[in-house]
């Protein structure tokens, strides 16, 4: 007979159990606010870091607008979230999508200068980014188009009101690892920051060798005549 008590569920409340276990620290806010407070950042800290070292397949989304491209206005702005762009489309008036192709803010400002003119016979062809929060396409839109946008979104950060996202399933160890590297040198504990630092270095190789093998995969099933 089993007396165990079944799988664990990583959550933003058992994280914060976690590091206030593995610190012996930040238990309460009257007994040690200092830690206390920071333990949501630490962890928040750590996400930011897995966004910035890997890109997911779960960290993908495909954001669809029935009038993404407005005609006469050569600015899109990106979603909240939004961190690289894969692709993107626009859905044409016979019913088809148009992959716009990537090209530098410079390339586009050479090819379509102006970006008052529009010609029904020149739709748009390419996008880049246009700044942090907007992207910039050229030719500019003669009519208004459907566009799809697929591009890695950083998830939810974690917080009370929102207890679980993707890396909380698919990566706890790196936000446990994570959070306790960014707490060392908060608590000037250096000593163990190459420990942590070392955890994490192992979960970032895994996990990075796991989804170079999908994209590897991916490839090789569009190559597959």
């Amino acid at each position: 007979m089993s007396s165990g008590t079944g799988p664990t569920y990583v959550n933003y409340s058992s994280l914060v159990q976690d590091i206030q276990r593995y610190l012996e620290r930040g238990q309460s806010s009257i007994g040690d606010p200092t830690v206390f407070d920071q333990i949501p950042r630490l962890i928040n800290a750590a996400e930011r870091k897995i966004i910035q070292a890997l890109k997911l397949q779960g960290m993908q989304e495909t954001l669809i607008d029935n009038t993404g491209l407005v005609a006469g206005n050569p600015i899109v702005a990106k979603p909240d979230r939004w961190r690289v762009t894969i692709s993107m489309l626009y859905g044409a008036p016979d019913g088809s999508r148009v992959q716009l192709l990537p090209r530098s803010y410079e390339n586009l400002r050479n090819y379509w200068p102006n970006d008052a003119l529009t010609d029904p016979a020149q739709p748009p062809l390419y996008y880049s980014d246009f700044g942090y929060n907007n992207w910039l396409i050229a030719p500019t839109p003669p009519a208004t188009y459907p566009l799809e946008v697929n591009a890695y979104m950083q998830p939810p950060l974690l917080c009370e009101s929102n207890q679980t996202n993707f890396l909380s399933n698919y990566t706890p160890n790196m936000i446990l690892y994570g959070a306790l590297l960014e707490a060392s040198p908060f608590l000037k504990d250096d000593g163990r920051i190459q420990v942590w630092q070392n955890y994490w270095n192992f979960e970032l190789q895994t996990l990075g060798g796991q989804d170079l093998q999908k994209i590897l995969d991916r490839t090789a099933q569009r190559d597959k005549a």
